[in-house]
Formats: C-alpha cells, sequence, structure tokens
C-alpha cells in the first residue's frame, strides 16, 4: 500500500463489495464481516471474519477477491488509496476469534 493510504481502504472495499455501500442499517444482506488491518511500513495484513449461507461462501469469496485485486479504494469523504494484492488465502477461525464469529453467524 501506497505511504499515505488509508489502512482501512482495503476493509472498506470489502464493505461495498458485500454489502453495497460503506454505511447501510445492519445486518449485512450477504455476509455479516468484519477486517481488521495490521500495517507493518508499506505492507497491510486485512483479517476478514465473515458469516454466510454455505451455498453462498464461493460468492463471498469471490467478491472479496475481486474487491481487493482491485485495488483501490475510496473513502466516504472521496479521498483515494491504492494496494497491490498479494496474496489470499482462506484460513480457520481463531480461538481468540471464536466468540466474534459466533456474533456474526448469529447476525
Amino acid at each position: 500500500m501506497t505511504g499515505d493510504g488509508d489502512d482501512r481502504a482495503p476493509g472498506g472495499a470489502v464493505t461495498v463489495a458485500l454489502c453495497g455501500s460503506w454505511s447501510h442499517e445492519p445486518p449485512c444482506p450477504l455476509a455479516p464481516h468484519h477486517t481488521a488491518a495490521d500495517r507493518v511500513d508499506d505492507r497491510v495484513r486485512l483479517r476478514l471474519l465473515f458469516a454466510t449461507d454455505p451455498d453462498d461462501e464461493a460468492r463471498v469469496r469471490a467478491l472479496v477477491e475481486d474487491a481487493l485485486a482491485r485495488g483501490e479504494g475510496v473513502d466516504p469523504h472521496g479521498a483515494v488509496s491504492w494496494w497491490r494484492l498479494l496474496e489470499a488465502a482462506p484460513s480457520a477461525v481463531r480461538p481468540e476469534e471464536r466468540e466474534h464469529a459466533e456474533r456474526l453467524v448469529r447476525s
């Protein structure tokens, strides 16, 4: 990510892809989700938790990867951030995320 890029921009791009906009009434229509960004220098690692119907999982993953692969996000105020997707892969829910994941499933 460019040095002046907003760490939250990739997560915002995911939200727009899954929900249609940055802000909407809960619950998320397709996949309740949470993103967390961890930045070290010019690299941002995005961790995404989401819950969806098993029949929609492939669609959700494709939407997320497409949004991140575009490499551009615009915040609600019009500021643009750019990044380059280096890797995307699913992983298991971590023990410390389990409670949060369960809340997403219930929403």
